[in-house]
């Protein structure tokens, strides 16, 4: 399910949204991620905004399919970094065992709750046995939209753990963190770094 609001805030707010992600240094926790794929593999960027994440993979070897949401998003992560991004939601997620590697950086926590799940078993199903799963998500309850008009839904680490065991994920590694986003407001993150398991499930 597509969230227009949502989708709106991000085309309207493209150019702010570059400037904020673009400021930042090496990802830590996208070296860890890119670590653990074998030198070429195919990565899916789930949510992948500007681009400068997709580029950054693509500059270490690795074949990419950036995917957003918002077409302004699309528009300039192929603008500035002709990384052949295109527009796709998680409902279009329908490959199997396609990726050695999936990005998912902070963009799930717009899929409504009850939807979560189905998502998760779908990236499950894209995710080559063997591969690498990073998730990032904004801790908390409940959902509710920022000032911008985005909706989020909010989970506790128990609750995250939870979905992505249910989902058949084997999670390796957690990490939490506070990170002022494009709102202004400083919120608490929590990240997850988990593989699938080499046989199925």
């Amino acid at each position: 399910m597509i969230d227009d609001e949502t989708i709106a805030a991000y085309d309207n707010q493209v150019d702010a949204y570059a400037e904020l992600t673009g400021q930042a240094a090496p990802d830590p926790l996208l070296l860890a991620f890119m670590a653990r794929i074998e030198p070429g593999g195919h990565i899916l960027d789930l949510g992948c905004g500007p681009g400068n994440e997709a580029a950054g993979m693509r500059s270490r070897g690795f074949s990419v399919d950036a995917v957003d949401a918002s077409p302004e998003m699309v528009r300039l992560a192929n603008q500035t970094h002709d990384i052949g991004a295109r527009r796709a939601t998680f409902d279009d997620v329908d490959e199997i065992a396609a990726y050695d590697g999936i990005w998912a950086n902070f963009s799930l926590l717009h899929a409504p709750a009850e939807e979560f799940p189905r998502h998760l078993a779908a990236l499950y199903r894209a995710l080559k046995p063997g591969g690498c799963f990073h998730i990032a998500m904004k801790l908390g309850a409940g959902s509710a939209r920022d000032r911008l008009g985005r909706h989020y839904s909010y989970y506790s680490q128990p609750e995250l753990s939870g979905h992505l065991t249910r989902a058949g994920f084997v999670i390796d590694e957690i990490s939490t963190g506070e990170t002022m986003g494009l709102a202004g407001d400083v919120e608490p993150w929590i990240a997850v770094r988990a593989g699938r398991q080499t046989v199925q499930v």
